[in-house]
């Protein structure tokens, strides 16, 4: 038999033989991620966190020294939450030691180095992107506090914040007697504008960070300040890598503390985090 006669059979078997062929099965689509944890029908999440150090409104709650974070919150799908944080700080203490700057009675103790903070509200998605969010904060700090110089540093506040994609604004407002420490600081005030900002695909986070502190009390003008950060963030296999840094304005006289540091001046920060 001819060639020209024999390739045209066989390109036709073979699609003939192809056509009867099953078709391959599509891929498989991944797994669908489980359900967090429900109590009550409230979702179970959280975060572990650890850094260089933990700033808190730009000030070093821990003198530069590292920081273990941990944070556990319930969310109901009607915009109800209730949270509770715990890490490790060292600012009271610091401030507070048998030094000239910061002299204490005989037989005195003024000590924290535990921070645990207890908040809850309601988030109320109201438009497309746009979020209220109302709520109250208690800070405890469990120590001891038998120096004559300062008043206990657990603090309440109440919040109100507006955030749209990636801009929120926050105004807290101190509701307690005392401030973290000063008393008679009720009505004392901290204003925060926060941009978490994509850049474009590549997976990064631009952070940036305006805030206000505005002491109400007689006399409290000096702990005035304004604190700024600028960083960068990104998420590698579930892990939240952050590198920030901070600086706020406070004055010498009133924010350095026993180990002769200004606990707001030119800090550098590196945290990770997990969510669970």
């Amino acid at each position: 038999m001819q060639l020209s006669k024999i390739l045209p059979l066989t390109t036709a078997l073979a699609a003939q033989l192809l056509a009867q062929a099953p078709a391959a099965p599509a891929p498989a689509a991944a797994p669908a991620p489980p359900p967090p944890p429900a109590i009550l029908g409230f979702a179970v999440t959280g975060t572990t966190t650890i850094g260089s150090q933990y700033i808190f409104r730009g000030l070093s709650q821990t003198d530069g020294q590292p920081t273990i974070q941990g944070e556990l919150d319930l969310v109901h799908p009607s915009g109800f939450y209730l949270s509770t944080a715990l890490s490790n700080v060292s600012w009271f203490t610091d401030q507070n030691l048998n030094t000239a700057k910061a002299p204490v009675l005989t037989g005195s103790v003024a000590s924290a180095s535990l921070e645990l903070d207890l908040f809850g509200g309601y988030k109320w998605g109201f438009a497309k992107d746009w979020t209220l969010d109302v709520g109250f904060y208690r800070y405890l700090y469990p120590g001891t506090y038998t120096h004559y110089a300062y008043y206990g540093p657990n603090t309440t506040e109440g919040y109100l914040g507006l955030s749209y994609s990636w801009a929120s604004l926050k105004y807290s407002r101190v509701l307690s007697n005392g401030e973290f420490g000063t008393p008679k600081a009720d009505g004392s005030s901290y204003v925060d504008l926060s941009l978490a900002i994509p850049l474009g695909e590549s997976g990064w986070t631009l952070q940036a960070h305006g805030g206000k502190t505005t002491y109400a009390g007689t006399g409290n003008s000096p702990l005035d300040y304004t604190d700024y950060k600028l960083g960068v963030s990104t998420e590698v296999k579930g892990y939240t890598f952050a590198l920030a840094g901070t600086n706020a304005d406070t004055k010498d006289a009133v924010y350095t503390n026993a180990l002769g540091q200004n606990i707001g001046k030119g800090r550098v920060t590196f945290t990770i985090t997990k969510a669970f």
